[in-house]
């Protein structure tokens, strides 16, 4: 068994990154400003979902913001992992 993995941070910045361009790119497909999204997960601006997309200060999406989204553009969770 496993005790310990390591990692590379670069790694898990292109995990995230591709998520965060996954879930843009569906986004777009469905004519869904940053906008709308934001405020259809429940934040008040569009700061946040602009800084993920952009890749700006470190900013990612949690599990909770990712299953919001996936039944906003009622898609399955997973198309954000491809």
């Amino acid at each position: 068994m496993l005790l310990h993995l390591d990692v590379d941070e670069k790694e898990i910045e292109e995990f995230h990154r591709r998520i965060a361009d996954n879930v843009k790119q569906i986004r777009k497909e469905k004519k869904l400003s940053q906008t709308d999204l934001a405020l259809s997960i429940g934040h008040k601006s569009v700061s946040m979902v602009s800084k993920i997309e952009a890749g700006l200060e470190d900013k990612h999406y949690n599990i909770e913001q990712l299953y919001k989204i996936a039944k906003v553009l009622e898609v399955d969770i997973k198309e954000f992992f491809n």
